[in-house]
């Protein structure tokens, strides 16, 4: 009755296999003995005999001489080496030009003033051309007394003084400050009221001039915005006017350009 027996790789045999096996060991130990320099060899992955000079097990058909296979091992990356993708989602929100979000939306100051006193300067033109067309009169074709030219230069007085109030008035009552991102305006003396505009929401920017303004470079600015609360702006006593312009609208044309730039980075 034929036998089965296990090897120690799990191999099942039957006790015929391994008579046959024995008995070519048996086989070979003699031709080994009869020539010394042969060396009896087994398959490292079967355990089967390999005849002389094998290029592969005739049993499990392993090339001799391969080293088997080693399962593959995990790599783990070492700690300091890890670090955000390419594609990381933050960033998605870095700008386009590798600047800093801090360098980016810093506000700077472009322009900042007031009420000029050139703005009054065809007032006091009028004021001075009627100052001396009344007193010519009075000296002409009205005898006056003493008493007389006393009320007349009061007159003069009250009304340079109120001429000069208005421009006190004006210069402290309102102010204007213009940077990269906002237009500040601010009136009031008692009760101060400042407006914000952010300069893209400026939809327009135009100024107007008389013919004494253009002599002495004033005038007033009109802005107008789709701000809810003052869709419409007017500076008035406006310095260097057409400078003071161009940079708002130029102020303007950079945010635009940087907002879209950083929407589309992002």
């Amino acid at each position: 009755m034929e036998t089965s027996f296990q090897t120690p790789l799990g191999r099942t045999v039957t006790s015929q296999q391994r008579h046959v096996r024995r008995g070519r060991q048996r086989c070979s130990g003699e031709q080994n003995e009869r020539n010394p320099g042969l060396i009896s060899m087994n398959c490292p992955k079967c355990e089967h005999e390999l005849p002389p000079n094998a290029a592969f097990c005739p049993g499990c058909g392993q090339r001799i001489g391969e080293p088997t296979a080693a399962p593959p091992r995990a790599v783990i990356p070492p700690a300091d080496a890890a670090g955000p993708t390419p594609h990381a989602p933050r960033d998605k929100f870095q700008p386009a030009n590798g600047n800093s979000s801090l360098e980016d939306d810093a506000e700077v100051e472009i322009w900042h003033g007031t009420y000029s006193p050139k703005a009054m300067f065809s007032t006091w033109i009028g004021a001075a051309l009627l100052t001396l067309v009344a007193l010519i009169a009075c000296i002409v074709l009205i005898p006056m007394s003493g008493l007389s030219w006393l009320g007349f230069l009061a007159a003069v007085v009250v009304v340079w003084f109120v001429l000069l109030l208005r421009l006190v008035y004006m210069r402290f009552n309102v102010s204007y400050l213009l940077t990269s991102q906002r237009f500040v305006h601010e009136e009031g003396i008692l009760r101060r009221v400042t407006d914000r505009v952010e300069v893209i929401d400026i939809d327009d920017v135009a100024f107007e001039q008389g013919l004494v303004d253009r002599l002495v470079g004033v005038g007033i600015i009109r802005l107008s915005s789709s701000d809810r609360t003052h869709s419409e702006l007017l500076l008035k006593g406006i310095d260097h006017v057409q400078e003071v312009a161009s940079q708002i609208d130029a102020a303007r044309r950079r945010e635009r350009v940087r907002r879209g730039l950083h929407i589309e980075a992002v």
